[in-house]
């Protein structure tokens, strides 16, 4: 097979796995900038054309769109789809994903378990939003935000109602959370290939930060997951239509509260957290769908 990675930058360590996992199981390994695609629509007859080229005989792509160019990159895997491409992350549920707040809808509506959250549309409705996730401290989450970018933890609830005033001001929309004290800092990742957690791993905060993302200096170890946190990411995954991702939780008193489900996850932590190919399985899963 030919499976191309939509990737912007060749040097970054998931690009760089899957491409050797793609040539370690026999097929052939190129990488595409989506942005330097262009998209040609004629009836019947869809076509994307890269570096002066017409882009033929894929069998496969697996998208690795940042959150930047969510709107140019699904449209060139929506064009791979419309020329009956397999993407190992289905364009609609790449749209899906990113947008936090229509993510949790998604989640409530199948029945998986989150912290507790609000949304309003103006910080006059400030005092009802502090109030209903349980009062100070509570989160505060911009619904663009990632890597834990946009996340501030409001001690008071005068501290809330000044965060989301000041957010209001930048018309920047945001979401209020329950903070899950007894979760101290840290979080797990599972991540899930075709209905299948293939590796989990536990993210702590660095001391005396309650984010507990890598890229923010948090430390990955791995983690066995009990059966429910393992069915929790597998049912999350499912509801967001997912054949790849990330499943972000938080270990809690009510058992495991869903975070976010990222449909481009990064391989480095949880590859070197838990020492398994995960690059592997996603080449396996796309052998499983591809004729």
């Amino acid at each position: 097979m030919k499976i191309a990675v939509l990737s912007r930058n060749p040097k970054l360590y998931s690009t760089k796995r899957l491409v050797d996992a793609i040539k370690e199981r026999g097929h052939e390994a190129m990488i595409i900038d989506h942005l330097k695609c262009i998209i040609e629509l004629e009836k019947k007859a869809p076509k994307i054309f890269y570096n002066g080229e017409h882009l033929e005989n894929i069998d496969a792509i697996i998208p690795r769109i940042g959150a930047s160019v969510t709107f140019y990159g699904t449209a060139v895997v929506r064009q791979f789809e419309m020329m009956k491409v397999f993407s190992a992350v289905e364009s609609q549920a790449l749209v899906r994903s990113r947008d936090k707040l229509r993510s949790l809808q998604i989640l409530t509506r199948a029945g998986v378990g989150l912290p507790k959250t609000t949304f309003a549309d103006s910080s006059k409705f400030a005092d009802h939003v502090v109030k209903s996730v349980g009062g100070a401290p509570l989160i505060i989450k911009l619904l663009e935000g990632t890597q834990g970018l946009g996340v501030v933890m409001a001690e008071t609830n005068n501290a809330a109602n000044s965060v989301m005033e000041a957010f209001d001001g930048l018309n920047a929309r945001v979401i209020a959370q329950q903070f899950i004290k007894e979760a101290g800092g840290a979080d797990i990742r599972a991540f899930v290939v075709d209905g299948v957690v293939v590796g989990a791993m536990k993210r702590q905060g660095k001391e005396g930060e309650f984010r507990s993302n890598l890229h923010r200096g948090g430390s990955a170890s791995i983690i066995e997951l009990s059966d429910q946190e393992e069915l929790t990411a597998i049912k999350a995954t499912k509801a967001m239509g997912l054949g790849v991702a990330g499943v972000d939780m938080l270990q809690s008193s009510n058992g495991p509260l869903v975070l976010e489900v990222n449909s481009s996850p990064g391989l480095e932590g949880i590859e070197k957290a838990t020492q398994k190919d995960i690059a592997k399985e996603i080449i396996k899963y796309i052998e499983r769908n591809v004729d």
